[in-house]
């Protein structure tokens, strides 16, 4: 079936598809979803669309774009036709019913959340989640007496203890960025919704190539597009998937309010990097296998945490909700100070001492990077966390230089 492309998706057309898109293969999602050529010269690649402003024949028309922005284009600040290609093919990814593209994740984590609680509610949230999600419980929200419990996810009983009448959204990180704790999702999302409350989770390690949470009931997926879907590491922007519903409260609120959408030049770009996601994650995959088997094979490093390895502690829960996992990969290394860790990270070659991951090159991120040397603690393992992600570079070029840097250590 041919998916056209008006406007560049009728969105007529698009609340069709949402009934049968599950069964469309990705290659087809990500090649050919929302896309039609005729409307742009058969041009292979979508036009950024670089307008702010867009012209109407009629008042009737114009009309009908004041009172429902989201199923036209008016004024690029909402809906933007290159923006609208992207949108589909990642609403059509997550099996979702629809999505926003925002202009970082950070965005998304906002714009979830602040369209799910009032003042007096409460959240219950993974402990240590991504740094801006937990500055937005606990420096924004509790201005607005909105409270957070933090729980430790491994176990719905945690999440069963910390339920209050006035609770409205769980908030999770499956796995998470570190050392990769999972949620059961599907109980989570059967207990929410035994309550009437909202979950949200964020899916950035994975991607919907690698794990679906609406299958189990997550109610609003979102993700940090900065990552895998760019590719490039050269555009910040995030993703919300949902329902309808959902998406249209956030779209007519949260988001215009803030101003969080993204860009057309940014849309093309992460559409650009769409193309190419299921191989990069497949090469980036590949290769971090065999560099956790490295890891685990020497003597220098204590512990490997990663998810898909058979000796994680919640590895079938990992294979049951995830159809793979990603290049981050954490270890702990027998370092005794601040000093030997700083030197470890400087001795390799061929990793980048930054933040982030997804992009082509591989990195390295030491947890203790954020203490000042006096305050390492050999004895506590966190200080000796050391964070890998792994690019696009073969596998044993970058095991040759893991080496010859541990062998300085």
């Amino acid at each position: 079936m041919k998916i056209e492309g008006s406007k560049l998706v009728d969105s007529v057309i698009f609340a069709e598809f949402c009934s049968f898109f599950i069964l469309m293969h990705y290659s087809q999602i990500i090649n050919e979803l929302a896309e039609d050529r005729e409307q742009y010269f058969n041009a292979v690649s979508p036009p950024i669309v670089q307008t702010s402003n867009f012209a109407f024949n009629d008042f009737a028309s114009l009309r009908s774009a004041f009172e429902d922005e989201m199923s036209d284009y008016l004024y690029t600040r909402g809906m933007n036709p290159t923006v609208d290609i992207l949108r589909k093919k990642l609403a059509a990814l997550d099996e979702a019913e629809d999505a926003l593209v925002l202009n970082s994740g950070a965005s998304a984590i906002f714009c979830a959340v602040m369209s799910n609680v009032q003042a007096g509610d409460h959240i219950i949230s993974v402990h240590k989640p991504y740094t801006w999600a937990w500055k937005l419980f606990d420096n924004v929200l509790t201005r607005y007496n909105v409270s957070t419990t933090y729980v430790d996810g491994t176990d719905i009983a945690n999440f069963e203890a910390a339920l209050q009448p006035t609770t409205k959204v769980i908030y999770l990180e499956s796995p998470n960025s570190l050392t990769f704790e999972l949620q059961d999702l599907e109980a989570i999302a059967r207990l929410a919704k035994s309550r009437g409350i909202v979950t949200i989770i964020d899916n950035s390690y994975c991607t919907p190539i690698f794990q679906k949470p609406h299958r189990f009931g997550i109610d609003l997926c979102l993700q940090s597009a900065t990552k895998y879907i760019g590719g490039h590491s050269d555009t910040v922007a995030g993703v919300l998937t949902g329902s309808k519903a959902m998406i249209k409260q956030i779209f007519d609120r949260e988001a215009h309010n803030t101003g969080a959408f993204t860009s057309p030049f940014n849309a093309w770009l992460l559409l650009r990097g769409l193309r190419t996601l299921p191989i990069r994650l497949k090469q980036s995959a590949e290769s971090t296998q065999k560099v956790v088997s490295f890891f685990k094979n020497h003597p220098k490093i204590e512990k490997v945490y990663f998810p898909l390895d058979p000796d994680f502690p919640q590895y079938e829960l990992a294979k049951k909700q995830m159809m793979g996992a990603s290049g981050l990969l954490t270890v702990a290394i027998k370092a005794e100070s601040h000093a030997q860790i700083e030197r470890f990270t400087f001795d390799l070659n061929h990793f980048l001492l930054a933040v982030s991951w997804g992009g082509h090159e591989s990195l390295v991120l030491p947890k203790c990077a954020g203490l000042h040397p006096e305050e390492f603690d050999p004895n506590q393992q966190e200080h000796r966390l050391i964070r890998f992600y792994i690019g696009l570079e073969e596998a044993d070029f970058l095991i040759d230089d893991l080496a010859q840097a541990l062998d300085k250590l």
